[in-house]
This record gives C-alpha cells, sequence and structure tokens, in this order.
C-alpha cells in the first residue's frame, strides 16, 4: 500500500443503487462511479450520507466496498465511509478499508447519544485509531451536526490532530456554517479541509481549503466542479443556489435518486433503503418539472 495523498479537489458522496430485493446492486453502483470518474470526478465515497451509509449493514457495507475495487476502481480513488454508532463496527469498518488498500476512511462522530462533550467525542476518536493500531490509516472527520446531532468542534479536530499527526489528514466539514469552516482553516491549517456545502466553494478555495466531498456531484459534477476554479462566475454561483433551493424542499436522499432515475431512464434508481421512501408521484412530477423550468436538463416527458 503506498502512502495516500491528501484528498483535494471533486470527490462524490455517491448514491447507492438498490436490487429488486432492497439489496445494494453492486453493478450499478460500480457503472455510476465509473461514470463519475471519467467525467473528471477525483473519486468517489461510498456509503456516506448520500449514500445512506448507516442504513446498511457492515457486510453490506464490506461487501460494496469489495465490488468497488473488483470492478477496476483504483483503490486511490475511493474514501472508505466507515463511520457507526457502534464503535466496534466503526473498527471493523475501517479495519476492512485497509485490509483491501483503502487507507482513507471518512469517520462520523458516535451519533446515536447526543449532548456528548468535547472530551467524549475526542475519546471515541482516540479509541477508534488506538483500537485499529495501523499506521497507514488516514482519518477525515466528518461533521454534519444538522444530521448526527453531534459537532465535531474545531478544538478537538485541533486535539486530535495534535495526538495523532499522521493519522488525521481531514476534515469534511457539511455543517453550512462557514464561520465554522474558516475556524478549521485558521486552527489546523495541515488537514485538508473539504466542505459538503456546495455554495461555499469558492469560498472555501478562496481561503486555502482543500475541494468538497458533496452529493450534487452524482447529478451534475460540471456544476460542482466550476465551483472549485479560480476564476468561478457568478452564474455559476447562482445555478448552484438555484438547484439547493429546488431539490431541498424534499427529502434529499429520495429527491436525488429521482433526478438521477431521470436522468438515466432508470427506474431503479428511485429505490432508497427504509426508513427513507420514494418521493411520491405528485411530489416527483413537481420536483422534475421546477428543475426543467430552471434549466437541469430534466425532461419531464422521458422521466421513468
Amino acid at each position: 500500500m503506498t502512502e495516500p495523498a491528501p484528498i483535494r479537489g471533486l470527490w462524490c458522496a455517491t448514491l447507492t443503487p438498490l436490487d429488486q430485493d432492497g439489496g445494494v446492486d453492486h453493478a450499478r453502483l460500480a457503472a455510476h462511479a465509473r461514470v463519475l470518474l471519467a467525467t473528471g470526478v477525483d473519486g468517489v465515497v461510498p456509503f456516506g450520507t448520500t449514500g445512506e451509509g448507516p442504513s446498511f449493514s457492515v457486510a453490506e457495507r464490506s461487501e460494496g466496498l469489495n465490488a468497488l475495487l473488483a470492478s477496476g476502481i483504483a483503490p486511490e480513488r475511493l474514501l472508505a465511509a466507515s463511520g457507526a454508532a457502534a464503535l466496534p463496527d466503526a473498527v471493523a469498518l475501517t479495519r476492512h478499508a485497509l485490509q483491501s488498500g483503502c487507507p482513507r476512511c471518512l469517520v462520523l462522530p458516535p451519533f446515536f447519544w447526543k449532548g456528548l462533550t468535547d472530551e467524549a467525542v475526542f475519546r471515541y476518536y482516540a479509541s477508534l485509531i488506538d483500537t485499529v493500531d495501523d499506521a497507514r490509516l488516514r482519518v477525515y472527520l466528518y461533521h454534519i451536526p444538522q444530521i448526527s446531532a453531534v459537532p465535531i468542534r474545531p478544538e478537538v479536530v485541533a486535539r486530535l490532530s495534535a495526538a495523532y499527526p499522521d493519522i488525521i489528514a481531514g476534515v469534511k466539514d457539511s455543517g453550512g456554517d462557514f464561520e465554522h469552516t474558516a475556524e478549521l482553516l485558521k486552527r489546523v491549517p495541515q488537514l485538508s479541509i473539504l466542505a459538503g456545502h456546495e455554495p461555499h466553494l469558492p469560498r472555501l478555495m478562496r481561503a486555502g481549503g482543500a475541494g468538497t466531498i458533496c452529493g450534487v456531484a452524482n447529478l451534475f459534477p460540471d456544476l460542482v466542479a466550476a465551483l472549485l476554479k479560480p476564476d468561478v462566475s457568478p452564474d455559476d454561483e447562482a445555478r448552484i443556489r438555484s438547484f439547493l433551493d429546488i431539490v431541498l424542499r424534499y427529502p434529499f436522499v429520495p429527491a436525488f435518486k429521482a433526478i438521477r432515475a431521470a436522468q438515466t431512464g432508470d427506474p431503479a434508481w428511485r429505490a432508497p433503503r427504509p426508513p427513507l421512501w420514494p418521493l411520491p408521484e405528485a411530489e416527483r412530477a413537481t420536483l422534475l418539472a421546477a428543475l426543467h423550468r430552471a434549466g437541469f436538463g430534466i425532461s419531464s416527458e422521458t422521466d421513468p
């Protein structure tokens, strides 16, 4: 295993397609990842939030990573989402990623117990790193408090980076609060700071950030890539806001899957894993019609 480079640029938190029995459709997942990489995405992140990771078992997530690798996707183009509510599950997923040649892991905080202190969050990550006990590991901390309800404050990131300088590699900051992102850039400039909130990308890159791990890249990777360029245009910034204004009126994973189904003409994409459920037909039609009117290339006449 070669020394993994810090993650930079455009990485996609991939959607997870399901088969008729509700399991992971490995062939569709690999095909989707290959399409993304062919269109200029730098890497893919299976089983994150957009990929409904916590809704899948340790075995399913491990098998999904195996299938991506078996399909020919290089380990250096993969960031394994290995966070879990139970520490032993996070350890198992992280060890599996390392054994598979994927040393870079995106790790949620322990998201079941709420009101955790900063000390508890630090000890959780420290316990994970110490238990895995592998110098090859590179951890990307995953801050998404609006969903996990457990923030990873800049002070905790700085403390973890100081305690494990060769292991803590970066932060995926999906909190949507640029003050938090700016504090990370100030406190831990040695880490790859990656934003999950797409409208913040131009500001992040001007401030020295590393790039993004985001869900919109599943659907419009060119739009996201434009936000990372030094000469990003006001039109590109307005366009991402327009897209999010439309799609975030709906549960975002079922909405993203409905859009992917419309783009591909493949209705199998519409299904999420329970407890999520496909958009009702009226909502799906309204969403796709709004995107069509806004010029996003979604034709209601060809929707599955």
